[in-house]
């Protein structure tokens, strides 16, 4: 059986949002799409990160602007990284672990 996935954004509340199938549907589709725009855009707000740093002019307000986009960009990575890491195969040595590896 197939584990929940954990999907690239939240309900209208805040909680998780999970999918359960064979990863072949509409919606495993459409959040693998949501994900690769996700991840794109966090790496055009790294390099955008980047240039603002190096030129050193900043307003304490452009820099929680920044601050606070790059934790949003960061938050949304690391549940790509989540529901991603999850889905990966355990190697038949790890299974016999009893905690998890992280």
């Amino acid at each position: 059986m197939t584990p929940a996935r954990l999907l690239p954004w939240a309900s209208l509340d805040g909680k998780p949002c999970f999918l359960v199938g064979d990863e072949t549907g509409l919606v495993s589709r459409l959040a693998d799409d949501v994900e690769a725009v996700q991840l794109e855009q966090a790496a055009e707000l790294i390099g955008e990160a980047r240039r603002f740093l190096r030129e050193r002019k900043w307003t304490s307000g452009e820099l929680q602007l920044m601050a606070v986009e790059l934790t949003e960009a960061l938050t949304v990575t690391h549940r790509v990284a989540e529901s991603r890491g999850a889905r990966l195969p355990v190697p038949a040595d790890d299974r016999d672990l009893k905690t998890p590896v992280r």
